[in-house]
């Protein structure tokens, strides 16, 4: 039998998990991504956030996909007029930045999906149990340990300045 202690955790765990996976669902489900997949508008959406673009491997890690799979979603975003890829100042890597085609798909799709969020949000949440939630996210967010939550801690600290 588990503490409740360990009851508590699992369920409140088990809360956050199915409360995400619903609202990703409902979100995916929305004629709002103009032939985008999640993950290829989550690559437009951190490179948005990245003036001087970023290197393959800082992309998959922003976006919690292998170093194989980003390259070949690249590879695709590329061939679709979205993104580029350019040499970094010293010329010893290659970075990824969005074209002009791909910033404006991000702002047309990132203000279609932030108003189904504000929506999804709102319909169950106070404006004050939101910034609770929030606040309570990144919390969690800063006691996690691994080298992804050091990348994810920043990319939420980007995403909310």
């Amino acid at each position: 039998m588990m503490s409740s202690g360990t009851d508590l955790a699992n369920s409140a765990w088990e809360a956050v998990y199915r409360a995400q996976a619903t609202i990703s669902r409902e979100l995916i489900d929305l004629d709002i991504w103009e032939g985008l997949t999640r993950r290829e508008y989550a690559v437009l959406m951190a490179l948005a956030a990245e003036s001087d673009g970023l290197r393959v491997t800082e992309l998959g890690q922003d976006v919690l996909i292998t170093q194989p799979g980003m390259s070949k979603l690249v590879g695709r975003l590329v061939g679709r007029g979205l993104v580029e890829r350019c040499d970094d100042d010293d010329g010893r890597a290659r970075r990824v930045r969005l074209t002009a085609a791909g910033a404006r798909l991000q702002s047309d799709v990132g203000a279609a999906i932030a108003a189904a969020v504000e929506r999804i949000m709102s319909r169950a949440l106070s404006q004050a149990q939101q910034q609770q939630l929030r606040d309570l996210a990144a919390t969690l967010l800063a006691g996690a340990s691994s080298p992804y939550a050091t990348i994810q801690q920043k990319a939420l600290k980007r995403r909310t300045r």
